[in-house]
């Protein structure tokens, strides 16, 4: 059963180094239709809802949700989600012109990472969950799946992954130790960059690519 995070005897501390392979997921979608998988689904909101500093809301499009769990305990709760429109730190690194970004911008997932606990928006390390390592060993096994995951739900794959963490909150530190990639701040313009005025708070940009070649995937 998903422990509700009413259960106080679930909630328990892992001082101890957790290994990869004692970490168990389960995959979900968002607009899951089967009784057993939407009350993952409505856990997952649940968490997300009460331990998330940005809370919980409905997001559209293509999205794939994990949670993380380690004997029978939930860890760790994460999601992707299509990528943000235009940012230019990512769009140098990808070198793509107006065209390519916009016909191979679905190639590329926003990991909607922001955490209460570790540096990630809707990766959510439990606030009762003590572990060296986690948050970047969760990191790095969700983007050795999410290709296939992707793959499996939408009939394609994306080749890089991307992520914004708020500066005034958190460093990046674990995914700086999953191997991801700085490139920059972001100028708080919103997800669509519609406007050139400062509206939302200054991110810090990090990607991660999931294929080889990305960038000829991405500039064909």
């Amino acid at each position: 059963m998903f422990p509700t995070p009413g259960n106080r005897s679930s909630w328990q501390l892992y001082e101890h180094l957790v290994h990869p392979k004692e970490l168990n997921w389960h995959l979900f979608h968002a607009q899951e239709q089967s009784i057993p998988l939407r009350r993952y689904q409505d856990r997952w909101n649940e968490y997300i809802k009460r331990y998330h500093y940005l809370g919980y809301r409905p997001e559209p499009g293509d999205q794939i949700r994990y949670t993380v769990w380690f004997k029978e305990q939930v860890v760790a709760l994460l999601s992707f989600r299509a990528a943000v429109w235009k940012t230019a730190p990512r769009d140098l690194f990808i070198g793509w012109t107006c065209v390519q970004h916009k016909q191979r911008l679905h190639l590329v997932v926003n990991g909607n990472l922001d955490s209460v606990r570790s540096e990630n928006a809707r990766f959510l390390i439990l606030p009762w969950i003590h572990a060296p390592n986690l948050a970047s060993k969760v990191l790095s096994m969700a983007t050795q799946r999410i290709t296939q995951d992707w793959l499996f739900r939408y009939n394609y794959v994306p080749v890089l992954a991307e992520t914004f963490v708020e500066v005034h909150r958190f460093l990046g530190t674990s995914y700086k130790a999953a191997n991801w990639i700085y490139l920059g701040e972001t100028k708080g313009v919103g997800r669509l960059g519609r406007s050139n005025q400062p509206t939302l708070p200054i991110k810090s940009i990090w990607v991660d690519p999931l294929h080889k070649h990305f960038r000829e995937k991405l500039c064909l």
